[in-house]
């Protein structure tokens, strides 16, 4: 019976290696257009740049008067610029101004690690 079937596909050889190559072209040309059409849907990658929030001429100062750039706690031994997170969280009623680096430096002051700038 062995002997039987291998006569049989030795005289359809052609057509059996045929038929596989025209089988294993569409299995892979279907394979090929799933992918194509998974990795086609990604979003465009987009870059944003947002304006710049402090400008060198109107840096914002919170209500500090014009003159003063720098500002530290009562109770604090850092000194920020208005606009740092560390500044922000100091009362009012709390706050020293200082013009100038040199001059919170003189009063004691260092310069704070997450005011970028200082």
């Amino acid at each position: 019976m062995l002997a039987k079937l291998k006569e049989k596909i030795k005289s359809y050889e052609n057509d059996i290696i045929t038929a596989s190559v025209i089988i294993l072209v569409g299995l892979i040309s279907f394979g090929l257009g799933r992918l194509s059409v998974l990795l086609g849907k990604k979003e465009p990658i987009r870059i944003e740049t947002a304006p710049a929030a402090v400008s060198e001429v109107g840096a914002p100062t919170f209500g500090a008067p014009t003159s003063d750039k720098y500002v530290a706690s009562q109770q604090g031994a850092k000194y920020h610029f208005p606009w740092c997170p560390g500044a922000q969280s100091i009362k009012e009623e709390n706050k020293i101004w200082f013009s100038s680096k040199e001059e919170a430096e003189k009063a004691g002051y260092k310069p704070a690690a997450n005011c970028k700038g200082l």
